[in-house]
């Protein structure tokens, strides 16, 4: 895992092309404050090494992560298109909703299903539905994910996640096109989940 550490006395608001990985460390976090995402869809993931990068959260335009909520070891924060976000916003009163919280229950759901077909048919659906839009006869994803990500968060290895996404490939159910950074994803593919975010 790569990233870089990322300090409030940095400017308030922080830009990062996509792929950039930063440390959030909660000693360098006022116990008040949020980061807030302005532009962009982040990749939120716990740096221990226990854990593996393991996947949290996704956030997009308008979500916040606390500062104050993390573990000891703090979370990574990675652009997975253009990210524009504000290091010391003002926490949102949300009535209580946290999206890393739902975030990760979404994604505990997932890993509950009961075959690899299923949990990526899921996950597929939830990215759609909450951060991709309806575009003609497809759903458009803004970006990709590689197999090795995907296996992470269904719960299998990258083998089993490339053999699932060929077979949605040579099913016309998902499209990768070479020269964008988006999926494309059949309307019938995420109608079909199981679980509905």
């Amino acid at each position: 895992m790569t990233f870089r550490s990322f300090h409030e006395d940095l400017t308030s608001a922080v830009r990062m092309p996509t792929g950039q990985s930063v440390l959030i460390n909660p000693s360098h976090s006022s116990n008040e404050g949020c980061i807030h995402v302005h532009e962009g869809i982040a990749r939120v993931y716990c740096p221990c090494e226990e854990t593996e990068g393991m996947t949290l959260a996704f956030l997009q335009a308008g979500d916040q992560l606390q500062t104050d909520r993390l573990c000891s070891e703090g979370v990574c924060v990675e652009a997975l298109t253009p990210l524009l976000f504000i290091s010391n916003a003002e926490p949102n009163e949300s009535g209580g909703f946290d999206a890393v919280n739902e975030w990760t229950l979404q994604l505990l759901r997932i890993r509950h299903l009961g075959s690899a077909e299923q949990r990526l048919q899921a996950l597929i659906a939830l990215l759609v539905n909450r951060l991709g839009k309806r575009c003609g006869d497809w759903c458009h994803l803004p970006f990709r994910l590689t197999h090795e990500r995907i296996g992470e968060l269904i719960g299998s290895t990258r083998v089993t996640s490339t053999r699932l996404i060929s077979r949605l490939r040579s099913a016309e159910l998902l499209v990768v096109p070479s020269n964008e950074q988006i999926l494309r994803v059949a309307p019938t593919l995420i109608e079909g989940s199981e679980l509905v975010a």
